[in-house]
């Protein structure tokens, strides 16, 4: 048998309170995601624990029983974690998703900016894919979610439930490796076929690129030689002179700069895009709720990195 103790723990809620919504809310979950909890922890024991007929819930005869042994089992685990910390527990740490490229060039320099505002936050990140991170912050395992906002995205969420921040403006701009002359090897003006470095099929900011490219003649020049869901990846292919890719403007600023890199196609190319911060409203977690508030609170101009 597998049990996870965040099961016990929200059964014990869910005693106390009769309610999964409320229980939800204590536990920090969404509703579904709390639900499904509760219904794993059924399925891992192999009895029905809560008689979801009645309202408020009750439990059965089994639940009941089992009640007595989860409370102790949580009990004394939370006596032994007192004990290991030193009966105090430092500042929680907020749960963070990011896509690839924010996670590695846009997170850091942000959030040492917010900090000069707000103090120490203490944070941990995880790096994925956008539809990966939503999943997650639509079930609730995350606190916080960095991500590309495109308006004709079909990932949308509800801004009641998933408010948001607007953080950043980024460029995806079209690069190539210069020639000896510091012109682009793949022009996107020239007439002939382009090595061409693409997003994978479920990559967020692919679905940006094929948008561009939807009703382009270019698309038909445009010889795809390799694939990757991440844009460091992309880069480090076309710092190899294998072909052109568009890349958000932030994980190649100093690459532009110096001439390692330089435009593939002038500024009719670029694709622009937002950069927001979103967390669940349903998740009522206090250190979420801090930092929305206090961030409320600062300017726009100095929230934008």
């Amino acid at each position: 048998m597998n049990l996870e103790t965040k099961w016990l723990e929200d059964f014990v809620a869910l005693a106390n309170t009769r309610s999964f919504s409320a229980s939800a809310r204590q536990r920090h979950v969404t509703q579904p995601a709390f639900s499904r909890r509760i219904r794993a922890l059924e399925q891992a024991i192999g009895v029905t624990l809560v008689d979801r007929s009645t309202t408020p819930v009750g439990l059965t005869s089994e639940g009941q029983l089992f009640l007595v042994t989860a409370r102790n089992l949580v009990e004394q685990l939370n006596e032994s974690l007192s004990h290991l910390r030193g009966l105090s527990i430092a500042n929680e740490a907020l749960d963070i998703v990011a896509a690839h490229s924010l996670a590695l060039s846009f997170f850091p320099p942000w959030i040492s900016r917010l900090q000069k505002g707000l103090g120490e936050l203490p944070t941990r990140l995880v790096a994925m894919n956008v539809g990966e991170a939503i999943h997650v912050l639509r079930e609730g395992n995350c606190d916080l979610m960095l991500a590309y906002y495109d308006p004709f995205a079909t990932m949308q969420l509800d801004a009641e439930v998933f408010p948001s921040f607007s953080i950043g403006k980024v460029n995806m701009l079209p690069v190539s490796l210069p020639d000896e002359t510091g012109k682009p090897c793949f022009s996107l003006h020239s007439d002939a076929s382009i090595p061409y470095l693409a997003y994978t099929q479920g990559a967020f900011l692919g679905r940006s690129v094929r948008m561009l490219l939807k009703n382009d003649p270019l698309r038909m020049r445009l010889r795809t030689v390799y694939e990757t869901a991440m844009a460091e990846g992309l880069k480090g292919m076309v710092l190899q002179g294998i072909g052109a890719a568009w890349i958000p403007d932030f994980c190649i600023r100093e690459e532009l700069k110096s001439g390692r890199l330089v435009r593939a196609g002038d500024e009719s190319w670029d694709i622009p895009l937002e950069i927001r911060l979103y967390r669940c409203s349903l998740v009522h977690k206090p250190g979420v709720e801090k930092l929305w508030r206090q961030m409320m609170k600062l300017p726009r101009d100095f929230l934008q990195a």
